[in-house]
């Protein structure tokens, strides 16, 4: 039986997995990790994502993701941003920002087979609207790829993320028809790879063990040698945690050439 004890008088952290018992001091970034996870599952389980908003739009998304995303962004400095899955739109009215602020002169193209009339008026009404563009369809269809790709244009630098539906098929038909347009040193990152570890949890199924957003980059990274599974690494960083948790694991393609 695996478990987590955690001591607050000791400051230890007590781990005992496959039958193996393992005493993590609380200074001990491993420990961190330890409880980074449980902390992750007990946040899906409670919602956690839902109850955060951009600018007045709801962002279902890990603040932690979020960071990371928006230190890329920064770096990288993309003409266009494409993220599959719009649902209230908080998410591109933050990329969105992360450019006004940054006086770039980009964009944010967000596909969605289904936007809803109330959350479209919301984002068409919102005060970064100049720099969205919302495309209706599905997002492997392939005319609606042709109207992401003549948007995309010429641009220079292209960022891609994907969070739409979360099956491996059809987040490998989206890592396929999309990383074109994604430029070199750029990523296309598939989103919410945590569901492989999640079966078992509310609002889950137990084929989630591989079918999941995390099984379809690792197919497709493992068939191409233009993209490597690549986290961003902080800019930032005199603690001794090296990784965030994340929503996304396994999620970040980079692409090389």
């Amino acid at each position: 039986m695996n478990s987590v004890r955690i001591d607050l008088d000791a400051e230890v952290v007590h781990v005992m997995k496959d039958g193996q018992a393992t005493e993590l001091a609380f200074s001990d970034a491993a420990a961190f990790g330890v409880v980074s996870d449980l902390w992750l599952r007990l946040g899906w389980d409670t919602k956690y994502v839902y109850g955060f908003s951009w600018m007045g739009r709801p962002v279902i998304q890990l603040p932690e993701d979020l960071m990371r995303t928006q230190e890329v962004i920064y770096r990288i400095r993309p003409d266009v941003i494409v993220e599959t899955g719009v649902a209230h739109g908080g998410s591109l009215v933050f990329y969105a920002s992360i450019l006004e602020a940054m006086g770039h002169q980009g964009k944010v193209i967000g596909v969605d087979i289904e936007i809803r009339p109330h959350n479209r008026a919301a984002i068409e009404a919102h005060e970064l609207f100049g720099r969205i563009e919302l495309i209706e369809g599905n997002s492997v269809d392939a005319m609606v790829v042709d109207r992401v790709r003549a948007s995309v244009g010429g641009a220079e630098r292209v960022m891609v993320l994907l969070d739409s539906k979360h099956t491996r098929a059809h987040v490998r038909a989206e890592l396929d028809a999309y990383a074109p347009l994604v430029s070199v040193g750029s990523y296309i990152v598939a989103a919410d790879g945590i569901m492989g570890d999640l079966a078992g949890a509310p609002r889950s199924e137990p084929s989630w063990t591989w079918d999941n957003p995390r099984e379809a980059a690792a197919d497709f990274v493992s068939s191409r040698d233009d993209f490597v599974l690549d986290p961003p690494v902080p800019p930032f960083n005199e603690g001794t945690v090296a990784s965030s948790p994340t929503y996304w694991p396994g999620g970040w393609l980079r692409r090389v050439r």
